[in-house]
């Protein structure tokens, strides 16, 4: 069995190709992909090379782990049958290529318990589950304070604000420093850091993946405040200790989301708590795959890019 798949042979160099699968074993699920979903986090930093040594890494690499599709093969053991629309977080199931994500792809094969079920209106939208469920994990949890500071006005902040107004806390505070980023705010302010006069936040959230704005988020934190990295870091992470030391600042790490954040975000999106409307910004043929991932990369408009499987051979 072949599917059309996105391939990525090396930093730079992407193309789409027709790949073997592995046969499915007895509990396996068969998905057909509609929509894949474009991570300017980490799948930018094996598209760029500059991604750190990470288990599972290696080219020829097939991206992405935001996709959706639908159900064509399962038994009636997994729980799944034909036709069930399921959110899928990627798949290792190729013959000669690395499935460290393996979500960019018209056909895979995975176990029943990798997916998720999710309502078929959803559409493309359904491919944000895995950013909105890292947004639930950065907030979620004991000892865990909703941001009243979003450093970053991308999907993932945008998310981080529209769940901590879904949760009733006070609408918090986004910095953006593009212009173009600061629109589409859904009742939270986003503005430039320098128009910003406070220095009293509890809980400052960085979902820009930026070192540099760290020595700045300790002189905006309250005594005792905290400050959470929601982004990812290619180097090591550094700060004014002398500052930090005075703040007694709190550092923490926010990591990947587990299933139980997938399951308790996609009940927020399906009963219209939390909405996944205007973040994706850009939709394109998966055949323009090469344009599309340089675009999503580049382009500072561009929020979130998808790509259609929907016609891929």
């Amino acid at each position: 069995m072949d599917t059309t798949a996105v391939l990525l042979e090396g930093p730079r160099d992407l193309k789409v190709d027709t790949l073997a699968l592995k046969a499915p074993e007895a509990e396996d699920l068969v998905v057909d992909i509609t929509h894949s979903g474009i991570s300017t986090g980490t799948e930018k930093l094996f598209w760029s090379g500059e991604m750190p040594p990470f288990p599972g890494m290696g080219y020829p690499l097939v991206p992405g782990y935001e996709a959706v599709g639908e159900v064509v093969e399962a038994t009636p053991s997994t729980g799944y049958r034909p036709g069930d629309h399921v959110f899928v977080p990627g798949a290792n199931c190729y013959e000669g290529a690395f499935g460290l994500f393996g979500g960019a792809t018209a056909r895979l094969v995975t176990s029943p318990d990798r997916v998720t079920r999710i309502d078929p209106g959803l559409g493309a939208q359904g491919a944000l589950l895995a950013l909105a469920a890292t947004a639930r994990h950065t907030m979620a949890g004991l000892n865990k304070s909703v941001p009243d500071l979003i450093v970053g006005h991308g999907v993932l902040g945008r998310l981080l604000a529209r769940l901590t107004i879904a949760a009733g806390a006070p609408a918090p505070t986004v910095w953006e420093i593009d212009p173009a980023r600061r629109g589409g705010a859904e009742g939270y302010p986003v503005i430039a850091p320098d128009d910003d006069p406070r220095r009293d936040y509890t809980s400052a959230y960085d979902a820009s993946g930026s070192m540099d704005v760290l020595n700045d988020l300790v002189g905006r934190i309250a005594k005792g405040g905290e400050i959470v990295l929601a982004g990812f870091y290619t180097e090591p992470v550094q700060f004014d200790f002398p500052a930090a030391f005075m703040k007694e600042a709190r550092f923490r790490v926010a990591a990947e989301w587990t299933h139980d954040d997938l399951a308790a975000t996609r009940a927020l999106v399906e009963s219209g708590t939390l909405s996944l409307g205007g973040l994706i910004t850009h939709a394109v043929p998966a055949a323009q795959a090469p344009d599309a991932y340089t675009r999503a990369f580049t382009d500072a408009a561009c929020l979130k890019m998808i790509l259609n499987w929907r016609d891929a051979a």
